[in-house]
């Protein structure tokens, strides 16, 4: 059988998803592993963690759909991006991956946007953000300086993944390129900006291999085939930002698009002919997606985990409701929601509860819900909770409309999908139709296109998404809808400009950070 096999590692688990050749999802398996938050602002992982539950994960899928090990042709991975990984040759990790996530690197991050470097023009030419790899590196120099420096090797959870399947060290080109300031048109990896921040040493901790997603990195080794329990040889390909490589799996590869991630965080990519750089957003990286194109991208650091924390915190009555009703809380609160007005009865939220990562890209802002009375309920919470991730999908096309560019749809994957009121409000507040593909589960699918990729079953990255992407359904705009959202909209978008120095004051009283 002509087969390929996705793996996704995202924030909370290993997902594995078979597909064939036209892009229908056979069988999907997902095992989760644990998170870490030993301080307010950082998360870690564990990599032992991610491949052990990976394992677990493709062994599932394979046994449950019944597949024999030789029935899969291909093989890539994405993963979550700015994870970073610290080891010796041998690539077992000195300490616990920093999660892409984690905000200590704040004070690295505003350090290194005041060098003024022209390499600055991907950050928008302003913030630096805590989350991006040279920020959590300097951050590792500075304050666990000898894991730094007997560190020989320092990269990115995705190029631990594919050492793990092939053996091979190397580094995915979209990741470089949007996180590492790597430019294939002007000579690489940006020595003399390392040098600038304090990193000067950093080069030669990279991987020597930066390669297009899809390229084929070397074949599945036999302890790598005994683990996942499939067959060794299998052509493995280059992977990418699980975000990136879900663009990929939504077929948004052109311009007029736009690609919405959706998961516990929203990620907004847009690909552009022209390489345009502008405050309130990152890029354009030079072909980190599809080659002769430049990539722009804007997103929000919380917001389906605001949902998860909204339902786990908040909801202990709608769990006893759920279990009577024999459905899940989602259902309820979706439900309940559903019923409220626009605004939630002048219930306005922030979404900054891991701070923003853009248009302000800050750190240090956090959540907030303004107007709570006695007469709220969880389901207002929850209402408002969703506009206010809506309403920093908005920000950030406004962002990007500024730019002068257009915006005729938008494909969208990931949790919001099973959830209709979910995407009529994202199609209301941003007044751009939304299409739903058939599979919702994108990165998945964009990994297995990559590997059909390195299998040689298609020429190009483009012609594999073309032939395996497929649309579902469309949801409209409702214009009245847009109008009753605008006012709220503008609401929240003057809650930073007139709150931020107050919360910079409290976030960093409680921060309790490094330095």
């Amino acid at each position: 059988m002509d087969l390929f096999l996705g793996i996704d590692i995202g924030t909370g688990g290993a997902r594995a998803g078979i597909f064939d050749r036209g892009g229908a999802s056979l069988r999907f398996h997902e095992e989760p592993f644990p998170l870490y938050t030993p301080r307010s602002g950082w998360a870690e992982q564990s990599p032992d963690d991610w491949w052990a539950a990976l394992g677990k994960a493709v062994r599932t899928v394979v046994a449950e759909g019944g597949f024999s090990p030789g029935d899969i042709a291909g093989i890539s991975f994405d993963s979550t991006s700015c994870t970073v990984v610290v080891s010796g040759e041998d690539m077992v990790p000195l300490r616990p991956a920093i999660m892409w996530m984690d905000m200590r690197a704040s004070a690295q991050a505003k350090r290194i946007a005041a060098s003024g470097h022209p390499m600055l023009k991907y950050n928008g030419y302003g913030p630096v953000s805590a989350e991006w790899f040279p920020s959590k590196v300097l951050w590792l120099k500075e304050n666990e300086p000898e894991i730094y420096h007997a560190a020989s090797r320092i990269y990115e959870c995705t190029d631990w993944i594919a050492y793990q399947l092939t053996g091979a060290y190397t580094a995915s080109l979209n990741h470089a390129s949007c996180r590492w300031y790597y430019n294939t048109r002007e000579g690489g990896y940006p020595t003399g900006f390392y040098e600038t921040i304090g990193l000067g040493d950093l080069r030669e901790k990279l991987p020597e291999r930066v390669l297009p997603m899809g390229t084929p990195i070397g074949p599945l080794t036999r302890e790598a085939a005994a683990h996942l329990g499939l067959r060794a040889g299998i052509p493995v390909g280059e992977g990418g930002a699980d975000a990136f490589v879900g663009v990929i799996g939504l077929n948004a590869l052109l311009p007029g698009k736009m690609a919405m991630i959706t998961g516990s965080s929203h990620l907004h990519v847009v690909q552009t002919e022209r390489e345009i750089h502008g405050q309130g957003m990152w890029g354009g990286y030079p072909d980190a997606i599809v080659p002769g194109l430049f990539m722009m991208e804007g997103g929000q650091t919380s917001t389906g985990s605001i949902i998860n924390w909204v339902k786990n915190q908040l909801c202990g009555n709608y769990l006893i409701q759920a279990q009577a009703e024999g459905c899940s809380v989602y259902d309820i609160l979706n439900r309940e929601a559903e019923k409220l007005p626009i605004g939630a009865d002048g219930l306005v939220a922030l979404d900054f509860f891991q701070g923003n990562r853009t248009p302000h890209v800050d750190p240090d802002v956090r959540g907030l819900y303004y107007g709570l009375s006695l007469g709220h309920t969880p389901a207002h919470i929850y209402r408002a909770s969703v506009e206010s991730v809506c309403f920093g999908t908005k920000a950030i096309m406004d962002v990007f409309s500024d730019s002068g560019m257009d915006f005729q749809e938008i494909v969208v994957s990931g949790g919001i999908v099973k959830s209709p009121f979910w995407l009529q409000a994202h199609a209301d507040v941003s007044n751009v139709p939304l299409t739903v593909p058939r599979e919702p589960e994108a990165p998945c699918l964009g990994s297995a296109i990559l590997g059909a990729v390195a299998a040689g079953a298609f020429g190009s990255v483009a012609e594999a998404a073309g032939a395996m992407v497929r649309p579902e359904r469309v949801v409209t705009p409702d214009q009245a809808r847009h109008e009753a959202y605008m006012f709220y909209f503008e609401k929240y978008q003057e809650l930073y400009g007139l709150l931020r120095d107050w919360m910079h004051a409290v976030t960093g009283r409680g921060a309790g950070r490094g330095r």
